[in-house]
């Protein structure tokens, strides 16, 4: 399932459910099937995720068992919360800046 966030002042965001729940439950929200952070909600909203993000660098790798892989079989390396988190950032620094809400819906 896909939820949309919308502002004013930047593109839609649309990403997957998971994502959503994750970074809704890191600033305090819940994900509904429509909701809102409010411009009041901003500041709070961009410090957590923004330790969030910091203190998903600092952690050491979930698995640190290495596994053998043929050369010729190359395997990407999975997005940490840092990159997964940076479109929904952005979003809420440019909406604290133009001063509006954030609305989402499924």
């Amino acid at each position: 399932m896909l939820i949309t966030f919308k502002s004013h002042a930047a593109q839609d965001l649309i990403m997957m459910r998971d994502l959503a729940v994750t970074l809704l439950g890191i600033i305090g929200k819940r994900l509904g099937e429509r909701g809102v952070i409010t411009v009041e909600e901003l500041p709070h909203a961009i410090h957590k995720l923004e330790a969030a993000v910091a203190d998903a660098r600092r952690a050491p790798p979930a698995d640190t068992a290495v596994e053998t892989k043929p050369a010729d079989e190359e395997e990407e390396e999975p997005l940490h919360l840092g990159q997964r988190a940076y479109p929904f950032l952005d979003m809420l620094r440019a909406s604290q800046r133009e001063g509006a809400n954030i609305l989402w819906g499924v």
